[in-house]
């Protein structure tokens, strides 16, 4: 299962961003699939943070449009949301202490659990920070192949 990072979501959404066509064509391609893909939600309320805020974009996007962009998302019958398991504290810890990651990129590691609870075999992101959690297979879809 391949989980989706904010930032494809940002690109997607915001026809200025510079990977645009490319960041909608991965989310086009993993909502026809048949196979698994998820969303973390802490990556759905970073996202929702990120394109209404007036300090990142000139022009925020309006909740009610950026809920819309999501529900959409939500038709594909193969998307899962990844939420916390049972063995969250535990893996969250563990990628902690790997890692030796502290202040805001606790968000980080903490995706990365989840993308580990849940068997995830790559996360799709164009943030490098995530290739420091030990485990976790990330993939550029903007600049990589996703075959």
């Amino acid at each position: 299962m391949k989980v989706l990072d904010t930032n494809i979501l940002v690109y997607a959404h915001r026809q200025e961003m510079p990977f645009h066509g490319r960041a909608q064509a991965v989310v086009r391609n993993l909502s026809e699939a048949p196979e698994s893909w998820a969303i973390a939600w802490p990556s759905v309320h970073e996202f929702l943070a990120v394109v209404t805020n007036p300090r990142v974009f000139q022009a925020p996007t309006p909740m009610q449009k950026a809920w819309k962009f999501l529900a959409a998302l939500e038709q594909s019958p193969s998307l899962r949301f990844l939420s916390e398991t049972p063995e969250h504290s535990m893996t969250l810890r563990r990628m902690l202490e790997e890692s030796k990651v502290v202040g805001p990129r606790v968000h980080d590691a903490r995706i990365a659990a989840l993308c580990l609870e849940h068997g995830a075999t790559s996360l799709l992101s164009a943030d490098r920070d995530f290739s420091r959690f030990p485990g976790l297979r990330v993939v550029n879809p903007l600049v990589e192949s996703l075959t």
